[in-house]
This record gives structure tokens, C-alpha cells and sequence, in this order.
């Protein structure tokens, strides 16, 4: 009784930015807006071009769309935010919002890490099983696979804002960060978060450990079975195949466990650096896949340049 006589729950919280870099805030907004428009434009040719196109309507393209919508939607919950403080102030953000934020971004992390995984086993069945490929990824498979990701998802970030939401915040209301990330809001709370910091480090490691064994275990199948492979070229086919999907993992996990070990055991690591790393990771990957898959993918980069230009495509045909 006496602490709520004394002390006020805060109702918001300032958000930094770039802890050391706040000069440089104006400049530093011109990258973040330059990626965000690019993943709102690469990743929205990447879903349009797969629905337009009967011929991609397979299930390693689905995972791919379900994956460019993710990526969008990541994008979309922090850049707005963060160009709101580069470019004009807007520093403070409400407590349930930030919550939300907080909430929507380790979700569509999850979603984006176990979409992965699906597309590691796609490749996996595509490889070393092919004449079971069209009994085991059936649309309606492939489906009950996306939904999954999306339920994991849920239920595994859920119980993080009703954590912070029992600790108390009395005195403590600057953010460090460039948005609301777990444990930076958890570390803000006037009291004891053993609870909320054993949960953030559970979650995060479990979906690692899981994400990235399932992953290793598939390329390791893959690996056996294109070295078993008596032709050369039929050996560089079949790892062409997987080049973009290898490509994603290393941009999208690189990153991510930079910035996992940093803000626990990186002590030395100046505020700015890891915060700038935190940010990558939201906004690099998304940005990056479509052009991963545009370029290392012949399919769809024929369809997106018959799309966009065809009558480059009708003189190629003509030319043959």
C-alpha cells in the first residue's frame, strides 16, 4: 500500500532510438525508410507474381509467399515506429502499445523462424524422397504447416505481456532501443523479473535450438543424398535448388544470434552497436529474401521479368 501511495505506474515509455547516435538520427532514417520501401515492393512482387502465375502454384512457392507476407508484416510493425523518432520526435510511445509492438514483432520472428524450417523440409522431401512429393506436400498439408507456424507463434509470445503487465513501473521509462524488444522493457520493471527474463531466454533458445536442429538435420539428409548422385550436373541442380533458401537462413539468422548473445553476454558491446543489430535483423532480412529468391530462382525470376516486361520476353522467344 505504501508503494502505490508513494509512486504512479507510468502510462508510456521514450523510446531512444540509437543510444549515442541521436545527432545522426535524421541520416540514419534514410536507410531504414530505403529498406522498408523496398520490402513493401519486393515482397508484394514476390506474392503478386506467385498468384498471377499458375505454374508457381506449388508448395515451395507457398511457403515463399507465406514467407513475404511475414516479412511485410514484420517490417511494417517496427519501421514506422522507428522513422517516427529518426525524423520527427516522436519518441514516447503508450504502454499497451509498446506492449503490442513488443508482442507482434517476437510473433512474426517465430513465424518467420519455423517457415523456414517448412521450407528446409520442402527441399528435404523434393530431394531425397521426389516420388512422394505430391502425396506429402498437398496444398492442404502445406496449409496445416503455415497454420502451425502461425499457432506456435501465438501461444509461445502470448504469455510475455501478461508478465510485464503484473511488474510494476514507477520511476524507470526510457528505452534504450529503437523499439519495444522484451527484455529491454522487462529490465525497466521495479522489481524482481526472474520470472519474465528465465521465460525471454526459454523461448528464444528453444526456438533456436529446435528451428535451427530440424534445419541442420534436413540439409544433412540433402547433403547424403546429392552426393550419392552419380552426375555432376544432376549434383549442381539439386543444390541449385537450395542455394536461395541457404542464402535466408544466413541472413535471417546471422543477425539474429548477434544480437541474442549480445544483449546477454555481450557486456563490452557498446549500446549503439547492438541496437544497430537489433534493428538489422527486423528490416535486413525482409528486405533481402525477395531478392535472394528473385535472382537465385529462375522461375520466378522469369515470371517477374515477363510480368514487368513482356515484350522483352516476346523478342527472347522470337530470338529462339
Amino acid at each position: 500500500m505504501a508503494d502505490n501511495a508513494t509512486h504512479h505506474y507510468i502510462s508510456s515509455f521514450f523510446l531512444v532510438g540509437i543510444p549515442g547516435l541521436q545527432d545522426f538520427h535524421c541520416w540514419i532514417g534514410i536507410p531504414v525508410c530505403l529498406l522498408f520501401s523496398l520490402t513493401l515492393l519486393g515482397n508484394s512482387i514476390i506474392i503478386i507474381t506467385i498468384k498471377l502465375e499458375p505454374s508457381l502454384h506449388q508448395p515451395m512457392y507457398f511457403f515463399l509467399g507465406m514467407l513475404a507476407m511475414n516479412d511485410m508484416a514484420l517490417a511494417s510493425s517496427t519501421a514506422p515506429k522507428m522513422l517516427g523518432i529518426f525524423w520527427l520526435d516522436a519518441h514516447w510511445i503508450d504502454f499497451d502499445i509498446c506492449l503490442a509492438q513488443l508482442y507482434f514483432i517476437h510473433t512474426f520472428c517465430i513465424i518467420e523462424s519455423a517457415l523456414l524450417v517448412a521450407m528446409a523440409f520442402d527441399r528435404y522431401v523434393a530431394i531425397c524422397i521426389p516420388l512422394q512429393y505430391t502425396t506429402l506436400l498437398t496444398t492442404t498439408m502445406v496449409m496445416k504447416m503455415g497454420l502451425a507456424s502461425v499457432v506456435r507463434a501465438i501461444f509461445l509470445v502470448l504469455p510475455g505481456p501478461f508478465l510485464i503487465r503484473r511488474l510494476p513501473y514507477y520511476t524507470k521509462y526510457v528505452i534504450n532501443h529503437a523499439y519495444c524488444e522484451h527484455m529491454a522493457v522487462v529490465k525497466l520493471a521495479s522489481a524482481n523479473t526472474h520470472v519474465n527474463r528465465t521465460y525471454g531466454i526459454s523461448v528464444a533458445f528453444s526456438v533456436m535450438v529446435l528451428d535451427l536442429g530440424l534445419i541442420a538435420t534436413s540439409y544433412l539428409k540433402i547433403l547424403q543424398a546429392v552426393f550419392r548422385l552419380s552426375s555432376q550436373h544432376a549434383r549442381s541442380k539439386a543444390l541449385g535448388t537450395c542455394a536461395a533458401h541457404v542464402c535466408t537462413i544466413l541472413v535471417s539468422y546471422t543477425p539474429a544470434l548477434f544480437s541474442f548473445l549480445t544483449h546477454r553476454i555481450g557486456k563490452k558491446v557498446p549500446p549503439s552497436v547492438h541496437i544497430i543489430f537489433a534493428s538489422l535483423y527486423l528490416l535486413v532480412p525482409p528486405t533481402v529474401n525477395p531478392l535472394v529468391y528473385g535472382v537465385k530462382t529462375k522461375q520466378i525470376r522469369d515470371r517477374v521479368t515477363g510480368l514487368f516486361f513482356p515484350n522483352k520476353k516476346v523478342s527472347e522467344n522470337e530470338n529462339l
